[in-house]
């Protein structure tokens, strides 16, 4: 959520030396000392880049990567991603390996909520100007990192979505408030993007209605009901317009991206009846909001969205990404079922960006560590605060230190080692053997003194594996890596068996090494658990609650609700570790919904349970 006037970069020609924009491929398995594949097929959200250190809070001495209000373009069969506050852009042949380019000159506060927009493969156009005020810039080669400034001026924009219709007409859409609407105005793309004087209020968040964009944690505060409408997006699909915004919160985890569709750039816009159409509530990481909808050269659509990660500070914030379709209705959606675990990658010719079956391991695995600066628990609370408790040293039988919160589920949970050298290792015993496929190392900022974009960063380990915890074989080095990884999805070139896994730093980023989570992933050894039965659901005196009640399957982890406006149009979910009911405050109020739940453990998901209907 931000409240940041902004708005059309002001700067005169940019330029990029070739050597800056080396290749970032930061997803793929190596067993050769620093070194990282190409061709590998899946990806997993957070997204792996290099996000930039924040200038958010840099006055509190607050350091923190992240990265938000994405914008991502298809231009000649390829694309590139623009995001806030970056100082520079990431280029990608295939929307999963992301290089970065850096332009010789940029604001000294970054771009803020970026907008770009791909006119006919002739020209890029890119604006998002913090200060609020500013000029379109223009460019025929956005890999080069040159661009030409227009000399129009426009002020008092936040959260601005350039569109340029077939027959070139221009519209901006506008908008980060909890009390105004959504707005539009046309500009003439042939004369310097002046405002041509068409402007209109369009759409408003309400809230009486629907119960997603209610503000805060859960969709609840006690006080606060208005949440903030933002982060306008707009979409052209078979002569239809989908225009999307973001609600009620950046920082929440219910952040997710509605959609209004009309039959003209201008509206009039009526309410898809199936909102809304990104959201990710639960899981390791959540929210999907604040995104942008990009065609692959394929005809395949993706959602590129903002997650809430809110550990060092509220704007703490990932990237994800989600296959999104368009049904026979012409309602929009996307699958974001088990959104945080791997997911097939975009080439892929009939799954593309769906859940690829590996399965979470490590999920409450033991872990012991080499040392402990501290260990802390951090969770949001239901009045938007924070609650941050700091554990005690917790030694097993052989006197080594402990730590709960690397395996816990909770990015906003942390482990912090004394010192940032090749004497701290981390080591998870999983609860059940089973085969690995892939890791996903989520590495945490702690009083790292690193603000702006910062070349030369690089996370140097290796991981290791072991069926007794005694006989190790290592399985992944990056000891010479020049990679910059805070969110490593590292995928194996064959799965191996094991029941330990061993982190060993060498070097990463900032003071002390520090860990939110490490993620293992693959398939066990055992049966996927029993389908779900008992399963209840009450509508509540606020139809817009619900609350969800089921038996306990033995040797699940956790369990996913499905729901949707039919039987074959479930297109949300709602995805719970260790717990046997659930309350939503997400429903439409007027709305009949359909819902389903399925169990899932680290051998697979078992089938739904019988479909229920709830006026």
């Amino acid at each position: 959520m931000k409240n940041i006037l902004f708005f059309f970069i002001i700067a005169a020609l940019f330029s990029c030396k070739d050597n800056n924009n080396k290749q970032v491929d930061q997803s793929a398995n190596t067993k050769s000392k620093g070194e990282i594949k190409k061709g590998y097929d899946t990806y997993i959200n957070p997204l792996d880049i290099d996000y930039t250190y924040m200038v958010y809070n840099s006055s509190q001495n607050k350091s923190y990567r992240s990265g938000a209000d994405p914008t991502v373009i298809e231009f000649k069969g390829e694309y590139y991603m623009f995001v806030t506050r970056s100082f520079g852009y990431w280029h990608s042949t295939d929307l999963t390996n992301w290089n970065f380019i850096k332009p010789q000159q940029w604001f000294f506060e970054g771009s803020n909520a970026p907008t770009a927009f791909n006119y006919k493969d002739s020209l890029v156009y890119f604006a998002g100007d913090p200060a609020g005020y500013g000029s379109i810039l223009y460019t025929d080669d956005p890999k080069s990192g040159k661009w030409t400034p227009s000399a129009s001026i426009s002020t008092n924009i936040q959260d601005s979505e350039l569109f340029i219709d077939d027959d070139g007409e221009t519209y901006l859409y506008w908008g980060s408030s909890n009390v105004h609407p959504l707005r539009v105005k046309m500009l003439n793309k042939d004369d310097r993007f002046l405002e041509t004087g068409v402007k209109k209020e369009l759409i408003n968040l309400v809230e009486e209605e629907h119960g997603w964009e209610r503000f805060g944690e859960n969709n609840f505060h006690p006080t606060l009901k208005e949440g903030y409408m933002e982060g306008a997006s707009m979409t052209k699909h078979n002569g239809k317009y989908y225009l999307q915004y973001a609600a009620p919160g950046t920082q929440f985890n219910v952040y997710a991206d509605g959609v209004y569709i009309g039959d003209t750039p201008l509206g009039p816009f009526e309410y898809m009846k199936s909102n809304p159409m990104s959201f990710k509530p639960g899981g390791f990481t959540n929210g999907a909001g604040h995104g942008i909808t990009v065609k692959q050269i394929n005809g395949q659509y993706w959602h590129v969205a903002t997650m809430a990660l809110a550990s060092n500070a509220q704007w703490e914030r990932r990237l994800c990404m989600f296959p999104t379709y368009f049904d026979e209705e012409g309602l929009m959606y996307t699958n974001t079922a088990y959104g945080d675990y791997p997911r097939y990658g975009s080439s892929h010719p009939t799954k593309a960006g769906q859940h690829n079956g590996w399965m979470l391991l490590s999920y409450k695995g033991d872990v012991k560590v080499s040392s402990s600066l501290k260990q802390i628990m951090k969770f949001t609370t239901g009045d938007d605060a924070v609650e941050v408790k700091e554990l005690p040293i917790e030694l097993n039988e052989e006197g080594q230190i402990k730590s709960k919160v690397l395996t816990d589920e909770n990015p906003k949970t942390f482990w912090v080692a004394e010192a940032n050298n090749d004497k701290q290792w981390l080591t998870i015993e999983m609860q059940n053997t089973g085969h690995i496929h892939a890791f996903q190392l989520n590495f945490h900022d702690h009083d790292s003194g690193i603000y702006t974009r910062t070349e030369g960063l690089k996370h140097q380990f290796t991981i290791e594996v072991s069926e007794d915890g005694e006989n190790w074989q290592t399985v992944v080095d990056r000891s010479s890596s020049e990679k910059d990884t805070p969110n490593a999805y590292i995928v194996l070139d064959e799965p191996i068996k094991a029941k330990y896994v061993r982190y060993n730093n060498i070097k990463v980023p900032g003071a002390n090494f520090a860990m939110s989570e490490v993620r293992v992933f693959g398939l066990g050894l055992g049966a996927k658990p029993d389908n779900v039965s008992g399963f209840k659901v009450k509508r509540e005196e606020d139809p817009r609650d619900a609350s969800f009640s089921w038996d306990a399957v033995e040797g699940a982890q956790g369990y996913n609700i499905r729901w949707g406006i039919a039987q074959d149009k479930l297109y949300q979910s709602w995805q719970v570790y260790d717990k046997t009911e659930h309350l939503m405050r997400c429903l439409d109020r007027d709305t009949p919904y359909y819902f389903t739940i399925e169990a899932y453990n680290e051998n697979g998901i078992s089938e739904p349970s019988d479909v229920i209907f709830v006026e």
